[in-house]
């Protein structure tokens, strides 16, 4: 098994001179026969002790391959991963994940796959990276056809693995009943290729969907008030790609409610903040509290600012509210200062502009700023 693994190591990481399969059959015919059925073989015990999986993972595997009669098979399958470079760990994960794979035959569907992927320029560790991935599709789908679509359309390896890594099942669509489709009307409705990639690293289902699902989705997001080709449609179909109407419906009531808004408002808000759909209901009810009770300010603000309430409550929203409050209240600074405008500043601008320059009036500002980010109230905010 040493020597397999050697030999398809040396063979993937050095270019043919023939013909790949040629080589790599040659390569497996050497190796030694097949060892008979073992009556004593137990798979479950095999998956612990040789393949790395936890007692509970190995008595689920072991039901979804009761045909495993002896480890040599899988004994091939682990020396051919070992080959490509799998770690142990991945190995475990691996069959976890598709126990199957133990009973693939390495010279016929798994090395094959392999000289394919190679083909089409990858390395060996980009084809492990993406066996573990794959899941079952690296085994069963047409995957090295499939990823001389996927490829050039995404630009880069490292980009078809973002959505790769959300789902597995973007490699197990049928491209030409599915996937095309779904790419060429998203183009239609104004997103060009690196917006659709985008996208999809979010939202791996608006190529997998079916394509009347895809156009039930760009509906509603026009229904919220965002039409294609405008700044914020690829980031309305991320907001009610998983809702349906009468989820949408009802978290819109909700947001009305919520922050008061007429009916104008709330278009308005949803239109420029689409996210806000995807918000749970009690992040936005503590949002609500906050800024209209608390900060003080109006319905009418917010909904002309919506991404206001995206942001974190305590990582910003609060910390920022408090310092803004003590240096108004200690006459450090206008009081007519805009509490959005601090809002959106970078970290890095909001310490620059509201921390360092008042070292020497307030010279705890900052470690009191520190400690309201961790969670805490500093005494000298409640003070104020």
């Amino acid at each position: 098994m040493l020597r397999l693994r050697s030999c398809i190591a040396s063979h993937i990481l050095s270019p043919p001179s023939t013909s790949p399969i040629f080589h790599l059959r040659r390569l497996l015919s050497a190796t030694a026969p097949p060892i008979p059925s073992n009556p004593g073989f137990a798979v479950e015990d095999y998956l612990v002790d040789t393949c790395g999986l936890t007692r509970p993972q190995a008595l689920k595997a072991s039901r979804r391959i009761p045909q495993l009669k002896s480890s040599s098979n899988p004994d091939a399958v682990l020396s051919f991963l070992g080959g490509l470079g799998l770690t142990g760990a991945e190995v475990a994960a691996t069959v976890a994940k598709d126990p199957k794979l133990l009973c693939s035959d390495v010279e016929k569907t798994l090395a094959p796959k392999v000289v394919g992927l190679t083909g089409l320029g990858l390395s060996r560790s980009e084809i492990a990276r993406l066996v573990t991935l794959a899941g079952t599709h690296f085994r069963c789908a047409p995957i090295a056809s499939r990823l001389q679509y996927y490829l050039p359309f995404f630009g880069s390896f490292e980009n078809f693995l973002r959505p790769v890594k959300r789902s597995s099942y973007l490699l197990g669509f049928d491209l030409e009943r599915t996937v095309k489709p779904n790419v060429a009307f998203l183009q239609e409705c104004g997103l060009g290729d690196c917006d659709i990639v985008k996208l999809c690293a979010v939202v791996p289902r608006m190529l997998t969907a079916n394509p009347k699902r895809v156009r039930e989705i760009v509906a509603c997001a026009q229904g919220i008030g965002v039409p294609c080709g405008s700044g914020m449609f690829k980031e309305a179909l991320q907001a009610v790609s998983l809702l349906n109407e009468e989820k949408i419906t009802t978290k819109l009531e909700f947001l009305k409610r919520m922050f008061g808004w007429s009916d104008a408002e709330l278009s308005h808000a949803v239109s420029k903040a689409p996210i806000l759909l995807r918000r749970p209901e009690e992040a936005l009810r503590r949002r609500s509290e906050f800024l209209i009770s608390e900060v003080g300010l109006k319905p009418a603000y917010i909904a002309h600012r919506p991404v206001i309430i995206s942001y974190s409550m305590e990582g910003r929203l609060r910390p920022r509210y408090y310092v803004l409050r003590f240096l108004k209240a200690n006459g450090l600074l206008d009081q007519n200062q805009d509490y959005y405008n601090a809002i959106v500043l970078s970290e890095m601008a909001f310490v620059e502009k509201f921390i360092c320059p008042h070292k020497e009036s307030a010279p705890d500002l900052a470690e009191d700023y520190a400690t309201i980010c961790k969670g805490e109230l500093p005494t000298n905010f409640r003070s104020t």
